[in-house]
């Protein structure tokens, strides 16, 4: 009894329980905030937890790999039978409860198996080192967290959108896939058709007994830690080797935390997008790897549990992953005479079936989308909305511009010059993910023939982002370890020049219209170009030319990223927000006590967007750039009914859309409405519409 009960006793994770009771009694603001929130997503991941230790899925990622997977099963029960958000966590915390003696007799076994191997003392030391490594990555992890905390700044842009559904999961009863949409008589978002990321986040907010709102804006501090402990591990399993995966870390944070500053992109962690790029993709390439060293049943299950989180969170993710992961293993036949094939096919199984039964499953809503298949007319204007972005040869030749590639500042910059090294290294699985997964993705986005026909399957708005799937943080650190070793100490002050350097004179351009100012579009070519001469070599040489310096690579890899760290702390404060509006406290409370949830409510845009994001109530019209382009949700033809409306104040077109109360937005509309005024204040009214 008391092994069985030591899986529930051992590690933080036991505790996170009776602490979020503990954290019950703490007020809803700062530090009480932070406490709920931590151990509510501790709750949250718990059956992810023990599933990953019944299942021996390693770390972080089979936590996240198999906690998406409960949540799945979880929503789709509640959906199927109309439940609210408290079935949804019952169902969640039974499904790891009923894990629990699983794990538990894993834990045993394995411990048995430990024993009877009789591990040495050098064994146990190498555990404990990287027992050591790990705790320090979640505790550099923990601290920055805390710094994201400071610069959390309003909801805005598309954190509105994704609040609203949100609220929904956590407000309404009777729940269903059509539920959480933004219009009640719209359809199915393409990207976000399951909820699943909306529904963890409702399940954490749930959990920690707070808004919704405050869950999303302050929720990323949470998940750093296990940002950072999950990008470690990608880097671990990549490498095999945790000065390489440190030094992976450090390139992953600069590129996506410290370049951009004021937190980066770490700041939209809660947001589904985001969590799909920073957490589970990270995690898919770790257990990905663990694949190949160990292609057991349970370890291709892990992946293909994380894959359908991602294709549930992120659709088009899942399959921009399976470009660097399929040239990985095209390059590593070759190169190493066969070997992985077999165990790198199956991960590409395991992630297909999944990636595959939910793009069959989101087609119908695919096809009935503009951006999918586009029109004369739409590529004209996806063309000129991101002309920045790319070079136009003609409506039919386009490909990404290669300096969009580079533009995420000075890490980026060299891991792309630092391509053909890996040349030199040709028999590692490092080398292979490095030239067969970045020749991959380049190819795709460089090459029109290629980049045209892509985006008209997944669209131009989609199709650009691909380029983020380079693995930047790999050929990162697998230059310094090939510098290290050929240049010895020197690269220390070399890799510190070269950082003040480059963070000068490529410091990054992060904002949504490309400027031209991110990094030069030759270092792109240099990837590309030296990245076919490297694999030539590789494929004649077939073997290492030098050993790894793994130490000496972190010290440079620290010292090259300091430059871009003491940029990004320098400018560490919130970034203005793009589409904010501001609603009052007072419009805010009488929506929720005044409008019946699920009711439709009309106002302008830009406020009825807002509304959506604070009020558990459906709303008629939203701006185009945050509305699925789908022929149920028609957003222009809305968008052009609350123009005419702005200009008649002709009741019957708010009626049209099922609109029993209408917000009037003085900053947006003067009109008075012959209504009765439930609610009024120095900019908005609410009124009450009557039928017709």
């Amino acid at each position: 009894m008391s092994v069985r009960l030591s899986f529930r006793l051992r590690g933080w994770w036991a505790f996170a329980v009776p602490a979020l009771a503990v954290a019950w009694l703490l007020p809803g603001t700062g530090v009480g905030l932070y406490l709920r929130l931590a151990f509510a997503t501790a709750v949250v991941l718990l059956p992810g937890a023990v599933l990953a230790r019944a299942l021996r899925t390693p770390g972080i990622a089979g936590t996240l790999a198999w906690a998406c997977a409960a949540a799945f099963a979880a929503f789709a029960v509640t959906f199927a039978v109309g439940g609210s958000i408290w079935l949804a966590l019952g169902i969640h915390l039974g499904i790891g409860a009923a894990a629990l003696p699983f794990a538990a007799r894993a834990e045993e076994s394995d411990e048995e198996r430990g024993r009877a191997a009789g591990q040495g003392p050098g064994r146990l030391w190498e555990r404990e080192r990287g027992a050591r490594a790990a705790g320090l990555v979640l505790a550099l992890g923990i601290v920055f967290g805390m710094l994201l905390w400071q610069v959390a700044g309003q909801l805005d842009g598309d954190a509105l959108f994704h609040l609203a559904r949100i609220r929904k999961l956590d407000s309404f009863g009777a729940l269903s896939l059509h539920a959480v949409n933004e219009f009640r008589d719209g359809g199915l978002h393409p990207g976000y058709a399951f909820p699943l990321w909306h529904g963890l986040i409702a399940l954490a907010a749930r959990a920690a007994a707070v808004d919704p709102a405050s869950a999303l804006q302050h929720e990323a501090s949470i998940l750093a830690p296990l940002a950072f402990a999950v990008a470690y591990q990608a880097g671990v399993a990549v490498f095999r080797s945790a000065a390489a995966g440190f030094a992976a870390l450090l390139a992953q944070v600069a590129i996506t935390g410290l370049a951009a500053g004021g937190g980066g992109a770490y700041t939209a962690l809660a947001l589904p997008g985001t969590a799909s790029r920073q957490l589970l993709v990270p995690a898919a390439i770790a257990l990905f790897f663990v694949c190949l060293r160990a292609p057991r049943p349970a370890a291709f299950a892990g992946l293909a549990a994380i894959t359908l989180g991602i294709s549930l969170t992120h659709p088009t993710y899942a399959l921009f992953l399976g470009v660097p992961l399929a040239g990985f293993v095209v390059v590593r036949a070759l190169v190493a005479r066969g070997e992985d094939l077999k165990a790198g096919a199956g991960g590409l199984a395991a992630m297909g079936l999944p990636g595959l039964g939910v793009m069959l499953w989101l087609l119908p809503v695919i096809r009935d989308t503009a951006s999918h298949d586009p029109s004369v007319v739409e590529t004209r204007r996806a063309l000129a909305k991101y002309a920045g972005q790319l070079d136009v040869s003609s409506l039919t030749s386009y490909h990404l511009a290669p300096e969009v590639i580079a533009r995420t500042g000075a890490v980026a910059v060299v891991a792309l010059a630092a391509v053909p090294l890996a040349a030199l290294a040709a028999r590692r699985r490092w080398a292979a993910l490095v030239l067969g997964g970045g020749l991959a993705v380049l190819a795709l986005m460089l090459v029109p023939f290629l980049f045209t026909h892509f985006s008209d399957a997944v669209s131009l708005s989609q199709s650009r982002r691909a380029a983020g799937f380079f693995p930047f943080a790999f050929a990162f650190a697998g230059g310094a370890l090939v510098l290290a070793r050929l240049l010895g100490p020197p690269v220390l002050p070399l890799a510190l020049v070269t950082g003040i350097l480059l963070q000068r004179a490529y410091p990054g351009d992060f904002g949504y219209r490309f400027g031209g100012s991110g990094g030069p579009g030759i270092v792109t070519w240099i990837a590309a170009v030296g990245g076919v001469a490297a694999l030539a070599v590789a494929l004649v040489l077939r073997r290492n030319l030098v050993r790894p310096a793994g130490l000496l690579a972190v010290g440079a890899a620290a010292l090259f990223v300091l430059p871009v760290a003491v940029h990004g702390f320098s400018n560490w404060s919130p970034r203005g927000g793009e589409g904010a509006d501001r609603l009052s406290p007072g419009l805010v409370s009488a929506l929720r006590r005044l409008v019946p949830e699920r009711a439709v409510v009309w106002s302008e845009p830009q406020t009825s967007y807002a509304i959506a994001a604070y009020a558990p109530v459906y709303i008629a019209v939203a701006p185009p750039a945050h509305v699925a382009d789908t022929k149920a949700n028609h957003p222009y033809e809305r968008y052009a009914d609350a123009a005419a409306f702005r200009k008649s104040g002709d009741l019957a077109i708010p009626r049209r859309y099922g609109a029993s109360w209408i917000v009037s937005d003085a900053l947006r509309s003067a009109r008075a409405l012959p209504l009765t005024a439930v609610y009024r204040d120095d900019r908005y009214v609410l009124y009450r519409l009557p039928p017709g």
